[in-house]
């Protein structure tokens, strides 16, 4: 399936919103310290509600530290500068979705790291700055999601 990759959150509901979006789809998450919140906080609780044991969660002490361990073969560094559309990508399972953190999105570091295949946007209207983090990651799984059929999912007539 695919594999969310979070650098640096900080707001815990964007995270717990991110751990029930993997639970219900079958992404891995993988977040990347250092990590604005701890796993005991509340509302980071109440955001992902009970899916916290049905959740493929990681935490990785460095970006670097992630890349070794995804070993990745393709990454998309979501960013409200880059130059492809998110449904202009053909995604593939095991493809890494990576969002930055929500007061300053990526760092130029990690859009620009040799790990990453493409530099995505999200549409929105002129002079806003971005979209919720949590909302940004729901919006681009299910799009690659979509593409692959929804493999395992129970779809409604």
């Amino acid at each position: 399936m695919f594999r969310i990759l979070f650098v640096t959150p900080e707001i815990p509901g964007n995270t717990g919103n991110a751990i029930r979006l993997a639970a219900i789809t079958g992404a891995e998450l993988h977040l990347v310290e250092p990590l604005g919140f701890d796993f005991s906080d509340a509302k980071l609780r109440r955001a992902g509600l009970d899916y916290h044991d049905l959740a493929v969660v990681t935490v990785h002490k460095s970006l670097d530290a992630a890349w070794e361990a995804l070993a990745p073969e393709r990454v998309f560094a979501f960013t409200s500068d880059g130059e492809t559309g998110y449904s202009d990508i053909a995604y593939r399972p095991g493809d890494v979705l990576m969002f930055g953190r929500e007061s300053v999105g990526l760092p130029d570091s990690a859009k620009h790291d040799p790990h990453v295949t493409a530099r995505v946007r999200l549409p929105m209207l002129p002079a806003l700055r971005s979209l919720n983090l949590a909302n940004s990651a729901s919006i681009a799984v299910y799009e690659a999601w979509r593409q692959n059929g929804f493999a395992g999912a129970q779809l409604q007539p």
